[in-house]
């Protein structure tokens, strides 16, 4: 796996809803690229943020461009 492939899955890794062997692939690639696992804390903390908000939920249309920001500060 490289990290491309990574930053598309995180939000499945996340929520848990990865085939096994995919699951695995993610979690080697992880354990070899620091920058990915700082992607994925980040990715971690912000949707802790997020779900701190009181009576709030993000928009559809906010919840994409976020994710779109995620993945092109990982590509760059």
């Amino acid at each position: 796996m490289n990290c491309d492939e990574f930053v598309e899955l995180v939000t499945t890794f996340l929520d848990g809803s990865m085939h096994e062997p995919t699951e695995l692939r993610c979690l080697v690639h992880l354990t070899e690229c620091d920058g990915c696992e700082t992607y994925l804390d980040q990715f971690r903390q912000t949707i802790a943020i997020l779900d701190a908000l009181p009576g709030q939920s993000l928009p559809t249309e906010a919840r994409d461009q976020l994710l779109g920001a995620f993945r092109a500060l990982r590509r760059d």
